[in-house]
């Protein structure tokens, strides 16, 4: 049975538990604000991108002379992989539902014959990949969540995608981040970058039904080139803040966890603390009236 003293340390230390896991939340509701709002703002401005590029490539008569972004090589034997996870733990079941997508890709994919590379953008997610698929892992970019990522960051992302892209001759491009929903909730996501999937819209063809209707100034093969490289930075730049927003709201929820946790272990510590204080004190009696008896 553990003593008063001992009792009575745990306490102490569970106390100051409390504080940081409590300090730690308040932090994470802070910068949640901030980044959840810089998330939503990004949302419009991948989707209207995304169609305007649907756009043009709708009215192409040949896609050869296409970006290898958008078209692809035509092959799908090489498959690179983006892990974008946290450089950071203590936010729950975050980092560990995007790994075990991960897994679960990878792992399909080489059932599959396809060959798999691994990119980590993030500490955690290359950890966690190192033991079971650490030959995989070509490359990793951390640091990039001391803040909330700037547009400058996604560029030097897409910048070393593209270059391992070009390197290891890939033929599709995967992206798996944490789409933030709510504090409390954040959903896995898979987003295929390379080749770019483009539904077919077709109120195009009833807004314009003639292609010889629209005219581009520059030419649709200039306009391409300038158009996807952009989409590629903005889809991973969406991927970034989503993913940012996702840890701070699971960092949120896990810290408030924690807290409660830490309360209820404090209450439970301290009724202890109180009943052996009591027995000891009975005992103390007890034998005093023992004594004077004997006496």
């Amino acid at each position: 049975m553990a003593s008063l003293k001992d009792l009575k340390v745990r306490i102490g230390s569970v106390k100051n538990t409390q504080k940081i896991t409590k300090a730690m939340k308040m932090v994470a509701a802070a910068k949640l604000r901030r980044a959840k709002d810089q998330a939503e703002a990004a949302r419009p401005y991948a989707e209207s991108i995304e169609k305007m590029l649907q756009s043009v490539v709708s009215r192409m008569d040949a896609m050869d002379a296409s970006p290898i972004l958008l078209r692809g090589t035509g092959h799908d034997h090489t498959h690179l992989v983006v892990v974008a996870t946290a450089d950071r733990g203590l936010c729950g079941g975050f980092n560990a539902s995007i790994v075990k997508e991960a897994r679960q890709l990878i792992t399909r994919l080489q059932r599959e014959g396809k060959k798999v590379c691994v990119l980590c953008v993030g500490k955690k997610g290359a950890e966690q990949l190192q033991l079971q698929f650490g030959s995989l892992i070509i490359e990793r970019i951390e640091g990039l969540y001391r803040s909330n990522p700037s547009y400058e960051d996604a560029k030097h992302v897409a910048q070393r995608v593209q270059a391992v892209i070009d390197a290891h001759h890939i033929d599709v491009c995967h992206m798996i981040y944490s789409v933030f929903l709510s504090a409390i909730a954040q959903k896995v996501h898979v987003q295929q970058l390379m080749p770019l999937l483009l539904v077919h819209d077709p109120l195009s063809d009833v807004l314009v039904p003639e292609a010889s209707m629209v005219e581009f100034e520059p030419s649709q093969q200039e306009i391409l080139e300038d158009l996807v490289p952009k989409n590629f930075t903005v889809q991973i730049f969406r991927a970034l803040l989503e993913n940012t927003a996702s840890e701070q709201g699971a960092r949120m929820t896990a810290m408030d966890n924690a807290t409660r946790n830490a309360g209820d272990m404090i209450a439970r510590l301290t009724l202890q603390y109180n009943r052996t204080r009591q027995a000891a004190i009975t005992k103390e009696l007890i034998e005093i009236i023992s004594g004077a008896e004997a006496v």
